[in-house]
């Protein structure tokens, strides 16, 4: 589904449930000693246990691979905000036994709430590390410029998620007026945030027909991926940007339907159906966030951006012998099969 589509049906979500949002601003729920559940229902530990154990092993596989590939930077963002959700979801554990406590429920929703943000921008930095490191062709795909494409998007984030850790801590204070006003100013967050992503998108598919139609020397790799070969703990380089290019399509899905139910949630009201009612969280939030960031696992982004950048370090040797030794940079020209063309070199097919 378009992400311009995706957009239209969660603004029309938010809309067509106005008329409930009454209702769903108050918390009936209670313990058994007459206290306010603040959360508006008790998180099951079963879920919480189950949830645990699938982001520990995700959370525990990718800081394995961290070490075995290098220690890049780029990954930290990944590995560090997927341990943070699973201590949200222990928290959610603890928040269990401390129904009526508003610092436990602040530390579980905030851990919950904000570790998907830095998912976002995990995606922005592979988009951008990866076109670097294919060169100068893949990054003129871009509608951006490859290496302010983290820097927008990311802030683009700092804000969304400091609208959403604002207005969270507001809707939890207990005071119903500023309750209201923390839910506009979440709710204005995600939309934003959303709005955001939804542009992130669209480059990253564009760049990926870009490429196809402008530089087939890099739409048809000479040594092409093939799964059957494929051994994800391996640490070997994958000289073919393809899959991991997929994989951060494929992650968009997950992070796409997390963002419209959050919105769809918050329209509802604090206490709507959808925030009282736990598998709704599992499966609409925590599940699609899973599955999206768990692709990295298997497919570790670390083997495809350095094979993509020892292929490029590879071709600029090899024009330069072509060119009869002379040590002309294909940086210096400006990276283009038509710049190399007028200084009578070949590109590589």
């Amino acid at each position: 589904m378009a992400p311009s589509t995706l957009l239209r049906l969660s603004a029309l979500a938010a809309l067509t449930s106005v008329a409930s949002a009454a209702s769903g601003d108050v918390n009936t729920a209670v313990t058994a000693d007459g206290e306010r559940i603040i959360a508006g229902y008790v998180p099951s530990i079963a879920l919480a246990v189950v949830g645990i154990v699938l982001y520990g092993a995700s959370t525990l596989a990718l800081w394995v691979q961290w070490f075995r590939t290098g220690r890049k930077l780029y990954m930290l963002t990944l590995n560090i905000s997927m341990a943070c959700f699973t201590l949200g979801l222990v928290l959610r554990i603890v928040y269990h036994d401390n129904l009526a406590s508003l610092g436990s429920y602040i530390a579980m929703y905030m851990f919950v709430l904000l570790s998907p943000c830095a998912f976002l921008a995990h995606n922005y930095l592979m988009l951008s590390r990866l076109s670097q490191a294919m060169g100068p062709d893949a990054t003129s795909a871009l509608f951006l410029p490859a290496r302010r494409v983290g820097t927008i998007f990311i802030w683009s984030d700092v804000v969304t998620f400091l609208l959403q850790a604002g207005g969270g801590g507001l809707t939890a204070s207990g005071n119903a007026s500023s309750a209201k006003t923390g839910k506009t100013i979440a709710l204005a967050g995600l939309i934003i945030q959303l709005v955001s992503y939804c542009l992130f998108t669209s480059l990253l598919i564009v760049f990926n027909i870009n490429i196809r139609r402008r530089h087939p020397h890099l739409a048809r790799p000479a040594q092409p991926f093939k799964l059957g070969s494929y051994r994800f703990w391996a640490k070997s380089r994958v000289y073919d940007w393809r899959p991991l290019a997929w994989v951060v399509m494929l992650s968009c899905v997950g992070v796409i339907t997390r963002s419209v139910f959050r919105i769809v949630e918050y329209s509802e009201g604090y206490y709507g159906e959808l925030a009282t009612t736990e598998g709704y969280f599992y499966g609409l939030d925590a599940l699609p966030l899973w599955l999206a960031m768990t692709l990295y696992v298997f497919f570790n982004p670390a083997r495809f951006i350095e094979g993509a950048r020892e292929q490029q370090q590879a071709a600029n040797t090899q024009y330069a012998l072509e060119a009869g030794g002379a040590t002309v940079d294909r940086y210096a020209t400006g990276g283009s099969d038509k710049a190399w063309q007028q200084h009578g070199l070949k590109t590589q097919g």
